[in-house]
């Protein structure tokens, strides 16, 4: 598979994810620390990730927070700083927002 094919569909594929994913709102966060102590630069095929979090940064943490939920059941916090990452983030930033059906 041509790399831009695989990217892209790496990208929808991490968009259903998130976007099927529940949403629970504004959560309450009960610990004020980062969650992620070290971070994975190493790609991630898309065929192993279930679900991605996006945590902004804030007064919990300084830095942003990319936490994917692998099949196998682990949590894997990936470095917001690598070039995969950072398309995953700039695609889920840029999905429209989910207006309330009144």
């Amino acid at each position: 598979m041509k790399s831009p094919m695989r990217f892209h569909l790496l990208l929808l594929l991490v968009l259903i994810a998130v976007w099927t994913t529940p949403s629970q709102g504004a959560s309450l966060r009960t610990e004020l620390r980062c969650q992620c102590l070290t971070t994975v630069s190493d790609f991630i095929p898309i065929k192993q990730i279930l679900t991605v979090e996006l945590t902004p940064e804030g007064p919990h943490c300084p830095t942003v927070e990319v936490i994917a939920t692998l099949k196998n059941g682990y949590l894997a916090c990936l470095n917001p700083e690598e070039k995969w990452v950072k398309r995953i983030i700039h695609a889920i930033l840029k999905r429209p927002s989910q207006k309330a059906i009144l």
